[in-house]
């Protein structure tokens, strides 16, 4: 094992920034946890030694005072500079941790005649609770205790900064051990989650998306596209298009299946660009679809598509939108094909329209209209007067 992985707790590089995300994640939740423990402390002690509780000196209370407002100023900004913490992920645990370490100094010169306890028992909490990079943590904590050290020296009798030499340095190895194991066992765990989680998106994927296009499967558009007409707002206009590649069996026959396979390629991406659907992660579309109202597309079998259109104010502009796939699908050129032409079958979704199925039907009407009226066309269905308008 080499230092780089022992600096990631027994991972490489890569799995530690695969798991930066949890790594953040618990961190947060522990500074959280950590922080109002702390502010409950000082606040406690500050209550004591205002009324003299417990034995606990009043000559504490400024410093239990500091300690506390120091930690509620630290929520504050937890909860109004999250972004900020959030981006530099880093430096609240070492914010935090410097709060605990300069309370246990604090707190061990107070009692000059005492060994310190508060101290140690902050370099073990620190220990356990968080986690960054091995050498990042093991030389803060080196450095506090050189400075609880030092701190003793100056302020204690020689006998008991002897024996608080001795406590810290066995305190601190038996912390850093504990840190690295601890942490060491985390990061398995934080692997194992991020590799079940890879699992699941692969099936994720391969369950709704087809193979060759990278577009929707048939019965993953169907679902999605469903659930948009539930939760559609009355105000939304949303048009549905079948698209169906005109004389695919020719370019099969002619070019060879593996020219059909390209063209299909083509298409399924000259859709996606064009409409302007993001399948970067291909996992959560469905989820950002549904929240952010994105157009969607998927292949339903051999050479025919179909689009669901939002964000678009109306039917002109849906006009225009699928004016641009087939200009664009018109004007491939690859090899010894020479444009692909297509036949476009349009329908407006109304507030009647719950059931995709009735949607399709009337899709298809459209698109058997484009096919009569010469191919190469897009034709929007008129549910108003129930025929179909045909477009060049």
């Amino acid at each position: 094992m080499n230092f780089k992985s022992v600096n990631y707790y027994g991972v490489d590089i890569d799995t530690y920034r695969e798991c930066s995300g949890q790594i953040r994640s618990t961190n947060r939740r522990h500074i959280g946890i950590i922080n109002v423990w702390f502010i409950l402390n000082n606040a406690m002690f500050l209550i004591c030694s205002l009324v003299g509780w417990f034995g606990v000196d009043r000559r504490s209370t400024s410093m239990y005072a500091v300690f506390l407002s120091a930690a509620m100023v630290f929520e504050l900004l937890l909860l109004i500079f999250r972004g900020f913490f959030d981006r530099f992920c880093f430096l609240a645990p070492y914010i935090s941790m410097t709060m605990l370490m300069a309370f246990g100094i604090a707190a061990s010169v107070r009692q000059a005649y005492m060994m310190a306890a508060m101290y140690l028992v902050m370099v073990v909490l620190c220990a356990l609770s968080y986690i960054d990079i091995f050498g990042r943590v093991a030389a803060f904590l080196i450095l506090s205790s050189a400075a609880f050290i030092y701190s003793s020296h100056v302020n204690k009798p020689q006998s008991i900064y002897y024996q608080d030499v001795y406590n810290i340095i066995t305190v601190l190895i038996l912390a850093l051990i504990l840190h690295y194991t601890f942490q060491r066992a985390r990061m398995a765990q934080f692997e194992t989650f991020q590799r079940n989680l890879q699992i699941s998106q692969e099936l994720e994927v391969r369950s709704s998306f087809d193979a060759l296009t990278s577009l929707l499967n048939r019965g993953r558009f169907f679902s999605i596209a469903g659930k948009v007409l539930a939760d559609a707002h009355e105000d939304e206009y949303i048009a549905v298009c079948l698209l169906d590649l005109d004389g695919f069996k020719q370019i099969n026959d002619t070019l060879g299946h593996q020219m059909g396979d390209k063209v299909i390629q083509i298409a399924g991406s000259t859709i996606l660009d064009t409409v302007g659907i993001d399948l970067s992660e291909k996992w959560t579309f469905t989820e950002r679809a549904l929240q952010n109202g994105y157009s969607l597309a998927g292949r339903l079998g051999g050479d025919e598509f179909i689009v669901m259109i939002r964000g678009k104010k109306d039917k002109t502009a849906v006009q225009t939108l699928l004016q641009e796939v087939l200009s664009s699908l018109n004007t491939v050129d690859f090899g010894d094909l020479h444009g692909i032409h297509a036949s476009f079958g349009v329908t407006e979704i109304t507030k009647e329209d719950h059931d995709m199925d009735t949607v399709y039907n009337r899709a298809d009407d459209a698109l058997y209209q484009s096919k009569r009226a010469g191919k190469n066309k897009i034709t929007f269905y008129d549910p108003a007067e129930g025929k179909d308008v045909a477009n060049g």
